[in-house]
């Protein structure tokens, strides 16, 4: 069984400073549609619309997100633990594709994404060795 504590800490910050961006942005505002009727009777829908507010998450439902975060991290280290060594460079590679691109401003949750991927190819890699 591969320890959580590390990962709950990395995750529920991840989180947190994305729900803290959330919650800075304005709510969008919410066309309605209007229905008008023809005179043959169809229907006609004006504007559809364009951006939807999206609800703010519950406690109850950050504490399951975070949950379903560490069962997934947890699964990935133990599929990694068994590929090839190939795979595991494959992965460090793609961690190194999402970085910043040159001349872009980094954002941290990209930075953090990156680092988290190197994170569980290393403590995979770390169960690769035990086993042997």
């Amino acid at each position: 069984m591969v320890n959580g504590s590390d990962v709950t800490v990395d995750a529920l910050s991840a989180i947190e400073y994305a729900t803290s961006l959330a919650a800075q942005r304005p709510e969008p505002s919410v066309r309605k549609a209007a229905a008008t009727e023809s005179g043959s009777g169809s229907r006609r829908h004006a504007k559809t619309p364009s951006r939807l507010t999206v609800p703010a998450l519950t406690a109850a439902e950050l504490v399951q997100l975070r949950s379903r975060v560490i069962a997934l991290e947890n699964l990935v280290i133990t599929l990694l633990a068994e590929v090839a060594p190939q795979q595991l460079d494959r992965a460090r590679a793609m961690a190194r594709f999402i970085s910043p691109r040159p001349g872009s401003t980094p954002h941290p949750l990209t930075l953090h994404a990156a680092a988290q991927m190197v994170q569980l190819v290393e403590r995979a890699d770390h169960f690769r060795q035990a086993a042997i």
